[in-house]
């Protein structure tokens, strides 16, 4: 499977520098991992994933909204737009990454290689179909989905949460309170994508 959508990504025609492709899919659908291993496999690949474009917790304190970290308006959507557009124009371009260990964006923690042709974006809203997120569908050369059910989507993420220290019962009230809604939705209001990776991640559906 991993061959296939390599050979596919890599036979999608672009007009910019690079070819900018989007991995799309709700929290705990593998898209990190997928993105990870295609970049390990084929050194003119690179990662950038959305999650450099966080809102600060600072900020998201002052907002209401450190409880929701994760939904789409705890990230600077407007922000990440601009470095989309930029990778496909520019030379010399410059990333933020998240840092999980301390729980923030960490700015200019990336920058794009030389040898790079292919850009893997991976994120949750890459295909959302709601206000500032749905310009980035017309900037794809190709967008990648993965589809998962809610139900794995869910036993994944209290996984996730355990992992962490927390109990069963928090990583349920975690996973329900913010986690699952934002799967939901994104499960709900996403444009199609060019081709779709199916939940066992074996096989790709045009």
């Amino acid at each position: 499977m991993l061959e296939t959508l390599a050979r596919r990504i890599s036979a999608v025609a672009y007009t910019g520098k690079r070819r900018v492709v989007a991995l799309a899919g709700p929290p705990a659908s593998g898209k990190s991992t997928l993105a990870e291993t295609l970049e390990r496999n084929d050194s003119t690949m690179q990662v950038v994933p959305m999650d450099g474009f966080h809102l600060d917790n600072a900020l998201l304190i002052e907002r209401g909204l450190l409880c929701r970290k994760g939904a789409p308006e705890t990230f600077d959507a407007a922000g990440f737009i601009h470095l989309i557009r930029r990778l496909k124009t520019e030379d010399d371009v410059v990333f933020p990454r998240f840092d999980r260990s301390l729980d923030m964006s960490i700015a200019g923690a990336g920058i794009i290689r030389p040898e790079t042709t292919t850009i893997l974006v991976e994120g949750n809203y890459l295909m959302l179909d709601q206000p500032v997120w749905r310009d980035l569908r017309q900037i794809w050369d190709f967008s990648v989905g993965i589809d998962v059910s809610l139900q794995v989507l869910e036993q994944r993420l209290l996984q996730r949460w355990i992992d962490h220290g927390y109990t069963p019962q928090d990583a349920q009230a975690k996973a329900e309170g913010n986690d699952l809604p934002n799967a939901k939705l994104v499960l709900e209001n996403a444009y199609p994508c060019d081709i779709v990776i199916a939940q066992d991640q074996q096989s790709i559906i045009a």
